[in-house]
């Protein structure tokens, strides 16, 4: 049952609305300083996950490499494409009602905010580790984090980031129930690496939501891919030369 999957969308709906009916009662400086605070909380997220590792080399091996492969496709950029053509019939939907804001700077917020809940390390993390092990506990965390998001964002942008939320549950369902598939193929140890892999890009994440340093995030997402398969051949395969 994809439970942080539901939960996670239904927090992003109901901090979108809040954050559009009364968001813009929010003094600015709430708004700026829970955005650091948000970051933190990834961070510790992050730290948590990184302790369960098993087989340190794989690990920062797939980081790296994956990190390497998702700049050289220019994944980063690919991922913001796609979230602006998601963006042109959610714009149509809910059209801009902000006189404050030009059009390109509208567009530019939605386009953040469609890859911050759809398209985000921890989005995809939390649903793929929902899907294999059935803990829910990163995609519960990060709902608590992305409702309070969505009630900032929505506050300027207005209705349109409830809407988000629709694109959002359909991707991290297909994750989900991807990740069905993967799990019979895994072991114990695999599972621990994999989480902390996913707790390299909480931490990372983490550091760009508190605007310490701009991490390329979304690049180092082949690095989930990567990390079990790199993990089982570090096991099996090296371990037993050493």
């Amino acid at each position: 049952m994809p439970i942080g999957v539901i939960i996670n969308a239904l927090s992003v709906a109901a901090g979108g609305v809040i954050g559009a009916l009364f968001g813009h009662k929010l003094p600015a400086k709430i708004n700026s300083e829970l955005t650091k605070i948000f970051g933190v909380c990834s961070m510790g997220m992050g730290v948590s996950s990184i302790g369960l590792m098993k087989n340190m080399p794989a690990v920062i091996f797939a980081v790296i490499i994956g990190t390497a492969f998702g700049l050289a496709v220019n994944l980063g950029g690919i991922i913001n494409g796609g979230a602006t053509c998601m963006e042109k019939p959610v714009g149509k939907l809910f059209p801009n009602k902000n006189k404050s804001m030009s059009r390109e700077e509208y567009m530019s917020m939605l386009v953040t905010i469609i890859v911050l809940f759809c398209a985000s390390g921890t989005g995809i993390y939390g649903s793929l580790d929902s899907g294999m092990s059935g803990d829910h506990t990163i995609l519960i965390s990060k709902s608590i984090l992305d409702f309070f998001t969505a009630m900032i964002f929505g506050g300027t942008l207005g209705m349109v980031v409830a809407a988000v939320a629709i694109p959002q549950c359909v991707i991290f369902l297909i994750i989900f129930a991807a990740a069905k598939f993967i799990f019979p193929l895994t072991t114990p140890d695999m599972i621990a690496d994999f989480k902390a892999c996913g707790g390299f890009l909480l931490l990372a994440t983490g550091f760009r939501i508190a605007k310490i340093h701009d991490f390329p995030v979304a690049d180092m997402i082949p690095a989930m891919v990567l990390v079990m398969p790199v993990s089982w051949f570090w096991v099996n395969m090296i371990v037993p030369m050493l």
